[in-house]
């Protein structure tokens, strides 16, 4: 087993609430956080999964420049579960310039964006209160990560479309495996914005319901909005009752801009890659967190994928008809409930699912129960091709 870096803090923040304690209490009870959108202009008939509360979020006085509803839920997530006063604590032994900061997003504040052109004239330069590298820029998210944590080791953001923050777990372990930093900052955050939701609608993909992943059902996606990070060290850390991350895939396949590979190759390659990474069979994963859109396509092919590589008799389960599909924060948020999983040995359920696919291999789970995890993995696929998977193990004694 190749030894990567322990997890040791994690949070995030979706629909369902803020912390390790409202996801835990949303999986475990089976209460998603989908609400129906309320369009302006009203032609959208869809689902969202909205964090409630940014409108009163105050960013720091010296950063008020960075002001946007996506740096918003930056700062929200990073008051939870006393996530800032870990990074404080790795800073103060490794020294501000050994700690990264890597993060993901598809559209960062791009909604400040839409709002300035919607105020604009037509004609001079778009409002004053409209800064592009502060707001709609991809890289405002880490650089206000970096400047809100006073860090000073490397520091980008990775937009991968729906795989962006399950990307930054592997470049975060590469970047202590090079020995570039003593600790990194992963993880990602998206929000709600018009691009996103008009331009799933224009590919026929927003579901009128809530979402039903690997339902025969199922009708679409619903877009959702999160933030997570997580805190990933050295192998010397000394937390050795942590949770690690001990395997990673990543691929390409670059079949289409917006369609999965129709055999699952690039979904297969990344399973592999991160199975063999962490040194394990087939049979010692015990639950699958499956990237499971609620789209047609996607949902037969990683079904394929996922019987392919770990066999069908697997516990796997989407977990999107909680909060939605975050997009570029998927990755960070669906790592942080296979940790919480993997802390409360359970293995979720896949929300709204009411009749399995009969055409489909796998048989996800309805209901989340107990159960004795020791490795979990987890899928995030997004446009392009662009594939990666994470092997997470629990901390302690196994």
């Amino acid at each position: 087993m190749t030894f990567l870096p322990p997890i040791t803090a994690y949070t995030c923040v979706c629909a369902v609430g803020r912390g390790h304690d409202a996801l835990r209490a949303a999986l475990t009870g089976m209460v998603g956080g989908l609400t129906r959108f309320d369009d302006p202009v009203g032609v959208l008939d869809t689902f969202v999964g909205r964090v409630d509360g940014l409108d009163t979020v105050e960013l720091p006085a010296d950063l008020t420049d960075y002001d946007c509803r996506n740096n918003r839920l930056a700062e929200l997530t990073l008051r939870q579960d006393g996530f800032e006063d870990r990074v404080r604590a790795a800073r103060d032994r490794y020294g501000a310039a050994r700690i990264g900061v890597v993060l993901g997003t598809s559209t960062s504040g791009i909604a400040s964006g839409e709002d300035a052109f919607l105020a604009w004239s037509g004609e001079g330069p778009l409002p004053s209160d409209f800064v592009f590298e502060h707001s709609q820029d991809l890289y405002s998210l880490s650089d206000y990560m970096r400047r809100r944590l006073h860090l000073a080791g490397p520091s980008y953001t990775i937009s991968a479309a729906c795989a962006s923050s399950t990307k930054t777990f592997i470049d975060g372990a590469q970047l202590i495996a090079a020995g570039l930093c003593d600790a990194v900052v992963v993880g990602g955050v998206d929000t709600l914005c018009e691009t996103s939701l008009r331009g799933f609608n224009a590919l026929q993909l927003l579901s009128p319901v809530p979402c039903r992943p690997n339902d025969a059902d199922r009708q679409g996606i619903s877009i959702g909005e999160a933030g997570g990070f997580a805190l990933l060290e050295r192998d010397d850390c000394g937390r050795g009752d942590m949770p690690r991350l001990i395997g990673y895939g990543e691929s390409s396949d670059a079949h289409h801009m917006s369609s999965p590979h129709p055999d699952g190759l690039g979904a297969r390659l990344a399973m592999t890659q991160a199975l063999e990474m962490a040194g394990l069979r087939a049979g010692q994963i015990d639950y699958v967190n499956m990237h499971g859109t609620g789209s047609h396509l996607n949902d037969r092919v990683e079904d394929r994928a996922i019987a392919d590589v770990l066999g069908a008799s697997v516990k796997c389960s989407s977990t999107k008809g909680w909060m939605g599909h975050t997009l570029g924060a998927a990755g960070a948020v669906e790592a942080a409930i296979v940790l919480v999983a993997l802390e409360a040995q359970i293995a979720p359920g896949n929300l709204n699912l009411e009749r399995p696919d009969p055409e489909a291999l796998c048989r996800p789970l309805t209901e989340t129960v107990p159960a004795g995890l020791n490795h979990a993995m987890t899928n995030n696929f997004g446009f392009g091709g662009n594939n990666c998977c994470l092997v997470f193990s629990r901390g302690g004694p196994q």
